[in-house]
């Protein structure tokens, strides 16, 4: 696999094509090799036009929508985040260079260890991943001017709305275990417009705000 060509593919095909406008994003894809972020047995589908598996049940996000997502969240680099649902840290890496600073959560512990030990090889000082319920986002650094989550909520936990900065942004799919629509908040004051991206499919939001673990 030649990377960066793979790399360069991935963004130009998969991302500018699909309208994906803001330029700051696609620089940041272009930066973080996404084959960094997988298992080695995965290594030479790690830039192909799908979610793949990273162990427990998890994925990571087809490439598309973590830009997507990203985009949607409209930052400008000051901000800090909180990101529900790190994964093995492919979307933190991206948040770290987009924003002032990122709070990502991850329930599952294996999960969390290895998105640390991957931003820590790359080096990136800005990004914290923490193990807890990410269904009561993060109370100690709130509120946030962003809020990300990636995974499938049935509804939006009350704490992340509380946890949003006032004329901050929440993205989040919200719908049914399976098929979900990715959801846009932005908070007013004690009202949050929203507005409807299009479907999506994600892994679901396990906690007690969330969905119950079926495994």
């Amino acid at each position: 696999m030649k990377t960066s060509r793979a790399l360069e593919r991935m963004v130009d095909q998969q991302i500018r094509r699909r309208r994906v406008r803001d330029e700051r994003v696609l620089k940041a894809m272009l930066s973080v090799p996404r084959h960094l972020f997988v298992g080695e047995a995965l290594r030479d589908r790690a830039y192909d036009d799908c979610p793949l598996p990273i162990g427990e049940g998890q994925t990571i996000s087809q490439p598309y929508i973590v830009a997507r997502m990203m985009e949607l969240l409209d930052l400008r680099g000051d901000e800090t985040v909180l990101e529900i649902g790190a994964g093995s840290g492919y979307q933190t890496a991206l948040l770290a260079m987009l924003t002032r600073r990122v709070i990502a959560i991850e329930r599952i512990g294996s999960l969390a260890r290895m998105a640390r030990r991957r931003l820590e090889s790359l080096e990136i000082p800005n990004a914290a991943v923490i193990c807890a319920d990410g269904t009561l986002g993060w109370s100690a650094d709130a509120p946030y001017d962003g809020i990300l989550v990636a995974a499938g909520a049935p509804q939006v936990p009350g704490m992340l709305r509380e946890q949003l900065t006032d004329g901050g942004r929440l993205v989040v799919p919200v719908g049914g275990r399976e098929i979900q629509d990715l959801m846009v908040y932005r908070r007013s004051g004690d009202e949050f417009e929203e507005f409807n991206d299009g479907g999506c499919r994600f892994v679901p939001l396990i906690g007690r705000d969330g969905w119950e673990d079926a495994r």
